[in-house]
């Protein structure tokens, strides 16, 4: 008997079985805690996080039939509180009258707040529902304490190209649920092109499949051709969730190949995040906070040239204005590195924190009025250029209680290393007026 044809493909190919489950197999195989737990039937809490289109959904639902238990799914896009105890009201009919256990499914968990993620603590302790959580953002932020301890975190990864081809070929032939009806012709390199645009989700594959075989019988003919592939794949975008999980670990791997000193690493993942639509204004910042973290006087030239690559950015808008971020971001990476004033400024902010509010010394004062001529203010203050090398050796700027304080440390890196021949100086006259 042929499925519901005028479901979409995706909801038809879902697996039926936990064999016919693809990916995942660091959880999801004969021998894992997971696989063994789903066979054998024994129940417990827990998070899927992933990003889309890794079977999340479908492993859940595997899960509630495996254990012979009740599934009920809520979103959490949708559903409120009122729906969670409607919920747990026939999680408790199943109980009572069926002696059925139930899987409670929460797709889209994240989206819960405080209260309404409480909400589900009390029946997951007493037995009425196992919580089976779904969510593509980090659990560690998405999710409150209390529900994260009493289910187990469970990392789904993004589908492989090898993977998404088992996905394909089973939609192509499968006679019940699939496309196998339809003999669909297709070869092997444009397969591999709808793998790789699927971008590791197979929700996004078999959509694109689907597209690809209307388009083809619009055409009269059962074969995907390359010209039926180039429009139906055109309109790709990455994997790339704006101010997500996703975003802060590209934005991080960015930052840290600047970092590294690997300029063919930072231009890729730059590269990746303008692919897929990042803020360009959002990079241009990052770029010139990089400048002054990990460069700062080793090169001071870094830290104009990201300014000026980010107003040419703002000056050509896209696409020109990619590739004076591309330039800076190669000039950053090869620059000589230095964390000295980003180190500096952290010490001497917190010592500006915790050391209250501590005076300026009179010598250091202004002295606009009479007044405060009469307290001394300014008193004895020695004016560097009058001193030789413009320097008033043994001088202390600080206040009483921090004198002779140190923050900044030049590396032996860039013009760092001038610097510190020049500050060493600066010390050792110091020394001798003392």
């Amino acid at each position: 008997m042929f499925d519901d044809l005028t479901k979409p493909l995706a909801d038809r190919m879902r697996p039926r079985v936990l064999d016919d489950y693809v990916g995942q197999a660091h959880i999801i195989k004969p021998g894992k805690p997971l696989y063994e737990a789903i066979a054998s039937g024994r129940l417990h809490s827990m998070i899927f996080w992933g990003p889309p289109g890794t079977g999340k959904t479908t492993l859940a639902r595997l899960i509630a039939q495996h254990s012979d238990a009740e599934f009920i799914p809520i979103s959490a896009v949708l559903s409120g509180v009122k729906d969670i105890r409607a919920a747990v009201d026939e999680a408790k009919k199943n109980q009572l009258n069926q002696h059925k256990r139930t899987v409670l499914f929460v797709d889209e968990v994240h989206r819960f707040n405080k209260s309404q993620q409480d909400a589900f603590l009390p029946h997951v302790e007493d037995g009425t529902v196992y919580f089976v959580g779904a969510t593509t953002e980090n659990p560690s932020f998405a999710l409150n304490n209390a529900l994260l301890s009493r289910a187990r975190v469970y990392v789904l990864n993004a589908l492989t190209p090898d993977d998404l081809l088992i996905v394909l070929d089973k939609a192509l032939t499968d006679q019940q649920h699939g496309l196998g009806h339809l003999a669909v012709k297709v070869t092997d390199d444009i397969k591999l092109q709808f793998a790789e645009a699927a971008d590791g989700d197979a929700r996004r594959l078999l959509n694109l499949l689907e597209l690809a075989v209307e388009l083809a019988a619009a055409k009269g003919d059962p074969e995907i051709t390359a010209a039926i592939a180039q429009e139906v794949l055109s309109g790709g975008v990455r994997r790339f969730d704006n101010q997500g999980e996703e975003f802060y670990n590209q934005i991080s791997a960015l930052h840290k190949s600047v970092r590294g000193s690997a300029p063919d690493a930072a231009l890729y993942w730059l590269c990746r995040m303008m692919d897929a639509g990042c803020d360009l204004a959002y990079l241009a910042r990052r770029i010139v906070r990089m400048a002054s973290e990990d460069i700062g006087n080793a090169d001071p030239r870094a830290l104009q040239i990201a300014i000026n690559a980010w107003e040419a950015q703002e000056r050509l808008g896209s696409p020109e204005g990619e590739l004076s971020l591309a330039q800076a971001i190669v000039y950053l990476a090869c620059a000589p590195k230095s964390n000295a004033v980003y180190k500096a400024y952290n010490a001497a902010m917190g010592h500006a924190r915790q050391s209250g509010s501590l005076p300026v010394p009179v010598h250091l004062r202004n002295a606009p009025t009479q007044l405060m001529k009469s307290l001394d203010y300014g008193k004895a203050y020695r004016y560097a250029h009058n001193e030789p090398e413009a320097y008033a050796a043994g001088e202390n700027y600080f206040p009483e209680e921090l004198a002779c304080t140190h923050y900044y440390e030049p590396v032996e890196r860039g013009l760092e290393i001038k610097i510190k021949e020049k500050l060493k100086h600066l010390q050792e006259l110091d020394k001798n007026s003392r």
